[in-house]
């Protein structure tokens, strides 16, 4: 059979699902690490961070690295590491005198390839023919919420099914999904894009156009909206809202993911009649209000909708800042992309933190509670906490109106 553009855009929908693999699995272990193997607190919350950083190191060196060996062979790579380190993860932590090692060697692994898949399928997905780019960006980055919410959900199933004490064979069992991937890209077509890197826009070049600095802003500010929302939701539920963990985790995380997709899915069908930077500014607004809502809600239905909602208001952030960069340097390419890739899991890794940051410092100095903050001293240290991050959707506000309006009187001029 003879395989497709079709079939590539497909590879790269699946890339996005083992992206949301290899991020959210782990996080739903780790009550397991910690009653089976004593993981402290704090070493889990570093699992959290090492992951980004690998990514981080990853997108910077992928910048350089793709010229050489071709998206191909990257996207190959990508996929065998994860694929590997998610069967590692599986096997390792038994076998190692302190099971945490075994732990961070595949976290090692899988985040390696988490990395090379966002440097190399945006641009991959750029690149494939069809004039709705902002649109099919946006339905590729749909797949990484639809694929956040099947891990949760088939995990916990499973695990309540076949009890923690099987809880390794799990991550081998979503290792066959990069593994078929693996397959997919020997196989699909993939578009020559290093000619037209070497003849578009260098890397160079980019950073002396201020603009690039305000789209690296903007990926930093909406990677930190997003993850801090869908980081701390489960826990913000229980404990500074009060609800029980289980209406906690449907109404805040699952549901943040759900409107996540919803959408990515909706922009990506209809969106090419809606233009892509008011689009941004509607959802950094929707956002910034959710942020407030689930801080001032007073009763705790309006504050799990405002984290639930919340997961609407982020879907277009990252995809939306990359169609956005895309249509402004449609050349650029891959290193581009790395570069805002980078951006995005530098605002995932300090906007959880932060936020962290502030509650700690709230709780330990006894921060008095303002209008609309009310609770115990560990609710209102936690709803701190969570008013610190309305500043990553408040400057994307900020800078998206900004941009809006020396657009418009760009065009004015033009026009006169």
């Amino acid at each position: 059979m003879r395989l497709s553009y079709t079939h590539t855009r497909s590879a790269c929908y699946i890339s996005y699902i083992t992206q949301a693999i290899t991020i959210n699995l782990a996080p739903l272990f780790f009550i397991i690490f910690q009653d089976r193997y004593a993981v402290s607190y704090s070493l889990l919350g570093q699992l959290v961070l090492i992951t980004f950083v690998i990514q981080l190191m990853v997108d910077f060196v992928s910048i350089r690295l793709l010229e050489r060996i071709g998206y191909r062979v990257a996207a190959i790579a990508a996929h065998v590491l994860a694929s590997v380190g998610l069967v590692l993860l599986g096997v390792l932590p038994p076998l190692f005198a302190d099971p945490y090692l075994g732990i961070l060697v595949a976290v090692f692994f899988y985040s390696m390839g988490g990395g090379m898949t966002e440097v190399i399928v945006s641009p991959l997905i750029d690149a494939l023919p069809g004039d709705a780019k902002a649109s099919s960006m946006s339905l590729l980055h749909s797949f990484y919420s639809w694929g956040q919410c099947l891990v949760v959900l088939i995990t916990t199933l499973l695990l309540r099914v076949i009890g923690g004490g099987y809880w390794a064979w799990l991550p081998c069992l979503w290792a066959l999904i990069p593994a078929v991937n693996v397959v997919l890209f020997c196989l699909v077509p993939v578009p020559d894009m290093m000619v037209a890197e070497k003849t578009g826009n260098r890397l160079s070049d980019l950073f002396r156009k201020p603009v690039f600095y305000v789209f690296i802003l903007l990926m930093i500010c909406g990677g930190a909206a997003e993850m801090t929302m869908s980081q701390w939701a489960s826990l913000f539920a229980e404990k500074a809202i009060g609800v029980s963990k289980v209406i906690g985790d449907l109404l805040g995380p699952c549901f943040f993911g759900v409107l996540m997709g919803l959408g990515r899915v909706g922009y990506g069908l209809w969106g090419r009649k809606i233009r892509i930077a008011p689009a941004l500014f509607a959802c950094s607004l929707l956002t910034l209000i959710c942020y407030l809502l689930s801080v001032f809600g007073g009763l705790p239905i309006f504050s799990l909708i405002g984290c639930a909602v919340c997961g609407l208001g982020v879907s277009l952030m990252w995809p939306g800042v990359l169609s956005l960069s895309s249509g402004k340097y449609p050349m650029a390419g891959a290193p581009m992309f790395a570069v805002l890739a980078l951006a995005g899991d530098l605002g995932c890794s300090v906007g959880p933190w932060f936020s962290g940051i502030v509650t700690d410092w709230a709780k330990t100095a006894h921060i008095l509670p303002i209008a609309g903050i009310v609770g115990d001293a560990e609710q209102i240290a936690m709803k701190y906490g969570m008013l610190a991050a309305t500043v990553f959707p408040l400057l994307m506000v900020i800078v998206l109106a900004v941009y809006l309006m020396r657009e418009r009187k760009g065009k004015r001029i033009s026009s006169e």
